[in-house]
């Protein structure tokens, strides 16, 4: 029986084209991403190929924040606001430092793993592990069209800053940011550990 893509047969130079995008694709920091970058129309698109991500019990437990400028002030202000909550001491050039991350990138998406359903079927590590699957494929899409991607977190994730911030729910928990645009400079491929490295026949 061949191969298969869903319904259909895999063929060998989609395979091959896939594979490259999936080896080739690599972390690159929102700070060396610039223009061009995905337009509205094409988030779109790499949101629909999020949305392919497996969901069981169909909880989609996740969400995305595209953030637009005035949300990215928001940001800005909770990453500083941040900084104070777990340093008081912090100084006024700390504090305009983790502003200014806010700003880095031309694309930036908050990604929120939602663990509020009470279904026990479905337990929190695989609801996250659907957001990550969600994420990669978004990322996955991204790189098929030519864009660079990184994903970035930090200490500010679970503040109460930002959590206001951006109006999370009891039970909603901001896992990262999706940063995407153009790479600004090359980087060369990191090495990927062999299957064996990882991978047990038993």
């Amino acid at each position: 029986m061949p191969d298969s893509f869903g319904d259909a047969p895999l063929d060998d130079d989609f395979a091959s084209r896939f594979d490259g995008v999936l080896h080739a694709r690599q972390h690159v920091g929102p700070k060396h991403l610039g223009e061009p970058a995905p337009d509205e129309a094409t988030l779109r698109e790499l949101f629909a190929a999020a949305a392919a991500a497996p969901d069981h019990g169909r909880l989609r437990p996740w969400r995305f924040l595209v953030l637009g400028a005035e949300a990215r002030e928001r940001l800005g202000q909770a990453f500083a606001d941040a900084l104070r909550e777990r340093d008081p001491g912090a100084t006024p050039e700390q504090s305009a430092e983790a502003n200014d991350k806010a700003f880095r990138g031309p694309v930036l998406i908050l990604a929120i793993a939602d663990l509020r359903a009470d279904e026990p079927d479905v337990p929190p590590p695989e609801r996250l592990v659907s957001l990550g699957a969600a994420i990669q494929n978004l990322m996955l899409a991204a790189a098929a069209r030519g864009y660079a991607s990184g994903l970035s977190s930090g200490r500010a994730m679970g503040s109460r800053a930002l959590r206001e911030a951006f109006g999370l729910a009891e039970g909603e928990h901001a896992i990262c940011f999706i940063s995407l645009g153009t790479a600004l400079r090359d980087k060369p491929v990191r090495p990927r550990p062999a299957p064996d490295d990882f991978v047990r026949w038993i």
